[in-house]
C-alpha cells in the first residue's frame, strides 16, 4: 500500500473510493453490460453506489484507475472471526475497459494486498453462474470453483439466479501472463 491507502498494481492503481466517485460508479453500474450482473430488483443503482462510497466497517471500496481514468470499482469485505477468517472480492469494470487485462490486474493487486497486508489465507468471489467471462478470468487468476449456490441472488428481472462460489488460497494466485487481456 502506498500513501493515502492506494494500492499500485502492474497496470492499475486502486485508490480508496469516496463521494467524488459516486457519479462515475453510477455510470459504470448502470451500463447494460454491467447492470446485467450487478442490477438488483430491490435496490436502485443509486443505493448501491451509496454503499460503495460509504461502505460498512468490514468493507473497503477502491476506484480502479488506469492512465488517470476511473475505469471500475473493486471492493473487499473481510471476515475477521479467527475460526473462519477470510476475505471476499467483488469487481465491476466499465465495458469500454474490459479485455485489456485491467480487471485481472485489479483483482490480482487486491488479492496480493489481502494476503500480505491483510493476513488472509483464503479469498472468495461469487460470480453469477452464467457469467462465463468472469468465471474464465477468475480461474485464470487461480480461483477454483467450490460449488453452485442455487437461487443465490435476485436479478433485475426479479427472479432468482444461481451463483458460483469460488475460492483462492494464497499459494494458488497466478501471476500475470504476457498476453493477459481478460
Amino acid at each position: 500500500m502506498t500513501a493515502a491507502g492506494q494500492i499500485i498494481g502492474d497496470r492499475v492503481r486502486l485508490r480508496p473510493a469516496g463521494a467524488a466517485d459516486a457519479v462515475r460508479f453510477e455510470e459504470i453500474l448502470s451500463h447494460p453490460e454491467v447492470a446485467r450482473w450487478w442490477a438488483d430488483a430491490e435496490e436502485p443503482v443509486a443505493e448501491q453506489v451509496k454503499y460503495l462510497v460509504d461502505p460498512e466497517e468490514d468493507t473497503s471500496t477502491f476506484a480502479i484507475e488506469f492512465e488517470g481514468a476511473t475505469v471500475g470499482v473493486v471492493l473487499a469485505f473481510e471476515k475477521t472471526d479467527p475460526q473462519y477468517r477470510h476475505a471476499g472480492i467483488d469487481i465491476a469494470l466499465h465495458p469500454d475497459w474490459q479485455h485489456r487485462g485491467l480487471g485481472a490486474d485489479a483483482i490480482r493487486t487486491l488479492a496480493l494486498h489481502l494476503f500480505t497486508e491483510g493476513g488472509h489465507h483464503r479469498l472468495v468471489i461469487d460470480p453469477a453462474a452464467e457469467n462465463e467471462q468472469a468465471i474464465r478470468l477468475y480461474k485464470s487468476l487461480g480461483f477454483r470453483p467450490v460449488g453452485t449456490m442455487r437461487r443465490y441472488e435476485r436479478g433485475s428481472d426479479g427472479t432468482w439466479h444461481d451463483g458460483l462460489l469460488m475460492d483462492l488460497l494464497a499459494d494458488d494466485l497466478a501471476g500475470p501472463e504476457p498476453d493477459d487481456r481478460r
